[in-house]
């Protein structure tokens, strides 16, 4: 009697989920794991970048890495299987076929040491001295680094474990705390351990962050370097041939293609005006000094922002959109303020939900933390989508001001230029004072010269007499 095996039941493909909303591909930037891995459901497999974010990836399965589909810096198609894992290691059967996209992974090229690896997180790689891939958990052989990720699969499903070796190339860590010691800049192999079984826990990584900070905090002042080593300081390559070629994908590729319909969809008008924010500035210093405003982070873009939620409260026909196939004009009764923001990835421009509801302290709040999350470059998708108008700052680049392009789907956007110290006529004298330019684009369909040039009239009116915040807001 012939009997078969159900290989479609012990290897599961991981496929590449739509992150964002209707998005159709996605670049993988970084593997966190390799073949013969050891995962566990929820464990982060990989990051990739869409049009609007970079996202991290957790895996839906346990079990062990069977292949990994496609290289760092592909781009791959949502719905393509991007890892096969298998959920049975152990189990006898026939290896599953390969993608048709990708060649076939042979067993010999997992069974052997990768060549060439690129570094991945720490305690997800495969360990250098292993070249095997690991048997099932509890099976009566088990390689070094697969014992030390059986213990804690064991610990996590609440099985016990039968004493295993231990791996000292690879920590004991829960996928949770193996992401808070990357975030914290804190290599698992310093740590000593103090959970069951030497597995490393959440108070050992912060208890090591504690440390480095006391250590650094008590540290003397590190002398000068000798003009030796500065002259011994790397030098970066001088750039080969008389042109670089540069991939365009991800944010910067979605940008461009949204500002290209943008600016050839809704006709663009651009006012501009020039205001003295002397008063303005003398808010933010007195802002900053109170206590309502205490652990919150106090400049003009928050006045600025709150001067624009006034000024659409008193004429909210400007925070429509401009629905074409239905013919509409769609007025929102909200205001997703959005901040474009400047990443090494691209331009960003997430919005803080709900801002007119939001006080001062709060939209100060929200405005710090926008920021600082775009910096770090951990913007998800949603805190991009929905956004209804849109300040960009170029004044922090030293520019005056200029003509900004709106984001799709919004009506309008204000670009705020730096403010400088300049020549101004105060009460019949001239006297030098704070003084910005600030300039409004806004889609013609929606919003007429008219209802623009009140919008910016009253921003500017407010920014030259703060104390309208409180009679107009």
């Amino acid at each position: 009697m012939t009997m078969t095996t159900d290989t479609s039941a012990r290897y599961r493909e991981f496929k590449m989920p739509d992150v964002g909303e209707g998005l159709t591909e996605a670049e993988i930037l970084k593997w966190y794991v390799q073949p013969g891995d050891t995962v566990v459901d929820g464990q982060v497999v990989c990051e990739v970048e869409t049009a609007k974010a970079a996202v991290e990836l957790p895996i839906p399965y346990d079990g062990v890495v069977h292949a990994l589909r496609f290289d760092e810096g592909t781009t791959v198609d949502v719905g393509a299987s991007i890892i096969t894992v298998d959920v049975a290691p152990g189990t006898p059967s026939e290896a599953p076929a390969a993608a048709p996209t990708v060649e076939p992974v042979a067993p010999e090229a997992e069974a052997a040491e990768p060549k060439g690896r690129q570094p991945v997180l720490v305690g997800y790689g495969v360990s250098e001295a292993s070249t095997k891939r690991r048997p099932r958990r509890g099976a009566a052989a088990v390689p070094e680094q697969g014992a030390a990720a059986a213990a804690i699969q064991a610990e996590m499903n609440g099985v016990a474990s039968a004493p295993v070796a231990e791996d000292l190339s690879r920590p004991l860590a829960k996928p949770p705390v193996r992401k808070l010691a990357k975030d914290l800049g804190v290599d698992l192999a310093t740590i000593t351990p103090t959970g069951p079984d030497g597995i490393i826990t959440r108070e050992d990584v912060h208890a090591a962050t504690a440390a480095v900070t006391a250590a650094v905090t008590a540290a003397p002042e590190a002398p000068l370097p000798a003009p030796a080593s500065v002259t011994a300081a790397p030098v970066a390559p001088a750039p080969v041939g008389r042109e670089t070629r540069i991939p365009v994908k991800g944010v910067r590729k979605a940008t461009a293609a949204a500002m290209v319909g943008s600016a050839f969809t809704a006709p663009h008008v651009t006012e501009f005006v020039t205001v003295d924010v002397t008063r303005t500035m003398k808010l933010v210093d007195e802002l900053k000094s109170d206590k309502d405003m205490a652990g919150v982070r106090v400049n003009p873009l928050l006045l600025i922002a709150k001067a624009l939620l006034v000024a659409i409260k008193r004429h909210p026909e400007v925070n429509a959109t401009w629905d074409e196939a239905a013919q509409e004009i769609v007025l929102k009764h909200y205001v997703n303020l959005g901040i474009a923001a400047a990443t090494p990835r691209g331009l960003l421009v997430p919005n803080i939900k709900d801002a007119h509801a939001q006080t001062l302290p709060q939209l100060a709040q929200s405005l710090g933390e926008l920021v600082s999350t775009a910096r770090e470059g951990k913007t998800t998708p949603a805190a991009m989508q929905g956004g209804t108008v849109t300040i960009t700052n170029v004044g922090v680049f030293g520019v005056d001001t200029g003509t900004p392009i709106l984001n799709p789907g919004e009506s309008a956007i204000l670009a705020v230029g730096a403010i400088k110290l300049q020549p101004w006529v105060h009460k019949g004298k001239v006297k030098p004072r704070q003084v910005t330019t600030l300039a409004l684009s806004f889609d013609h369909r929606l919003v007429d010269g008219e209802l623009g040039s009140k919008v910016l009239a009253d921003v500017a009116a407010i920014l030259e007499q703060p104390k309208r915040l409180i009679t107009w807001g």
